[in-house]
């Protein structure tokens, strides 16, 4: 299988790019991209198979890639990494913090211990492998990095750990642009609406049919794809977004603008979506 990239042909030659969570969903989709583009992608986790799994993907369609286990949680291990990776590569010119994690639940019943958890991997993670990637590679070479949100302008019920940790790493991106641009480091995000992602396998049935119906509140009448969300991110780490930073970009099909004020009728009218992965 191949990567049909809408960007040019060695777009990321000769640089090193750290993707967290590469292992599936949109982890996997924007490592496979950026190894297509030239890059040599990290790929970091906490699953050796699955990153393994990806690695060999992007062996077979001739691009590089190198595999790394860790908990973003651990500051021990977050250093490490990063302490690896410049030993093996010599440099880290892009970041992609996409590892998270969350699970469905009313408030109430989310416990201090689960609440943390959620906060530690979304929140604290993300800026251990900002402050390292600018610690350790990026003080004095510049660099870009992309951070993870979700759709939550509105709030997420179901999800209060989630939007909490999301938020907070939505204002830390705008903090850092500006704290780190006098090193050339520029720091976006990216805020997926619903998204057809191998995460979604993970919430149990009930979930699922609760998101067909949200499927119908989607102006666009559709969910967004892996693709679609690795391109903005590709975007963001290229020399075209050079004079962006501390945005967050909504990849959400306009569903985050609709408050149901203005009746949408059924319709198949969207843009066709985007799907970068092609049989030979």
């Amino acid at each position: 299988m191949n990567y049909q990239s809408i960007f040019r042909t060695g777009l990321f030659a000769g640089q090193t790019i750290i993707v967290t969570g590469g292992g599936s969903g949109i982890g996997r989709a924007t490592a496979v991209e950026l190894a297509s583009l030239g890059a040599h992608v990290v790929l970091v986790g906490r699953t050796a198979e699955k990153l393994t799994a990806v690695q060999q993907e992007i062996t077979k369609m001739g691009g590089q890639s190198s595999t790394f286990t860790c908990n973003i949680r651990e500051e021990e291990q977050v250093q490490a990494l990063f302490a690896e990776v410049l030993a093996q590569q010599g440099a880290v010119h892009g970041l992609v913090n996409n590892a998270g994690g969350q699970f469905l639940s009313p408030a109430e019943f989310i416990s201090k211990k689960g609440f943390h958890a959620v906060v530690e991997t979304n929140l604290t993670g993300t800026f251990l492998m900002c402050r390292e990637a600018y610690n350790q590679a990026m003080r004095d070479n510049g660099g870009a990095i992309v951070n993870m949100l979700m759709e939550n302008w509105r709030g997420f019920p179901g999800m209060v750990h989630s939007a909490a940790a999301r938020a907070g790493v939505e204002n830390m991106t705008k903090t850092l642009a500006v704290e780190w641009a006098r090193s050339g480091v520029r720091i976006n995000a990216v805020a997926p609406g619903l998204i057809e992602s191998s995460g979604l396998d993970n919430y149990p049935e009930v979930a699922q049919n609760f998101i067909k119906e949200i499927v119908k509140d989607i102006p666009f009448k559709r969910m967004g794809t892996e693709s679609e969300t690795a391109a903005a991110i590709v975007f963001l780490l290229s020399p075209g977004a050079s004079y962006i930073s501390g945005e967050s970009i909504r990849i959400d099909g306009a569903s985050s603008l609709w408050r149901k004020t203005w009746q949408i009728e059924a319709h198949d009218n969207a843009p066709e979506p985007y799907d970068g992965f092609q049989e030979p």
